[in-house]
């Protein structure tokens, strides 16, 4: 039996990328979704078609405990339960400081910090009962020593949500291996909306490789992390960033 998978904020970006990976190494996959639902169902009928494994899509809030209930109640009824869970659902509400305020900011501290605690929170038992979990947190370079004031609220959720990881890993030892990637600058369509030319010049610059990463890549270690090779790995924080300057 493939083991489920739970990927919230799936339907795009870097939750689709992992969606598919993890689905071509023949796990079942779960997507979870706010808004996204046009994407997520397409995003769902090609994993089927492609793949060959079971595909649910499930619309919920992940900063609402009740949403969140509901939504792995749905996966236990029709896959059985999570066996791994990728928080990866996130918001960034990027603005000048000046014009941000607290509802913002209260916001994304919900979505990426408190909906991280909701979804692993409901998962436990489950994980505990059956002892093997895998539980990753999709973090950021922005949450270690990468800041832009503008969005001050975001870095400051992505340093939370480390600090969730290792709290998360003592809770769920000694079956769970929890862990957190902290990208770094990732070319999806959401990374790169919005900058002048300049300054995403001027930001490549600041990388080894010299140029964004792929959400592919950070799929790529995903699938590691969430593998029988990895089941040393815990309780680490693991950048992807290609050597990002000002976060090494």
């Amino acid at each position: 039996m493939n083991k489920v998978v739970l990927i919230t904020g799936g339907a795009k970006g870097i939750g689709k990328a992992i969606a598919l990976e993890l689905a071509r190494y023949k796990y079942d996959i779960v997507i979870n979704y706010l808004t996204s639902k046009k994407e997520a169902e397409a995003l769902q009928e090609k994993i089927i078609q492609t793949y060959s494994v079971n595909c649910m899509v499930v619309q919920a809030d992940v900063s609402k405990e009740a949403e969140v209930d509901a939504m792995i109640s749905q996966i236990e009824d029709k896959l059985g339960g999570v066996d791994i869970l990728i928080n990866n659902a996130a918001v960034d509400l990027s603005n000048l400081f000046h014009l941000k305020n607290a509802d913002e900011f209260r916001r994304t501290l919900d979505v990426n910090v408190v909906g991280a605690f909701n979804c692993s929170h409901r998962v436990y038992h489950h994980m505990m009962d059956k002892e093997y979990g895998r539980i990753i947190n999709i973090s950021s370079t922005n949450g270690i020593n990468t800041y832009f004031p503008m969005c001050i609220d975001y870095d400051a959720s992505k340093a939370a949500l480390i600090s969730l990881t290792h709290n998360l890993a003592m809770q769920f030892a000694p079956y769970v291996n929890v862990n957190a990637i902290a990208p770094g600058f990732i070319g999806t369509e959401s990374e790169l909306d919005g900058y002048d030319e300049e300054f995403l010049k001027m930001e490549e610059e600041k990388i080894l490789v010299n140029r964004y990463g792929k959400p592919e890549e950070v799929a790529y270690l995903v699938r590691f992390l969430i593998s029988e090779e990895a089941n040393y790995i815990n309780n680490a924080i693991i950048r992807i960033d290609g050597g990002q300057k000002g976060s090494c």
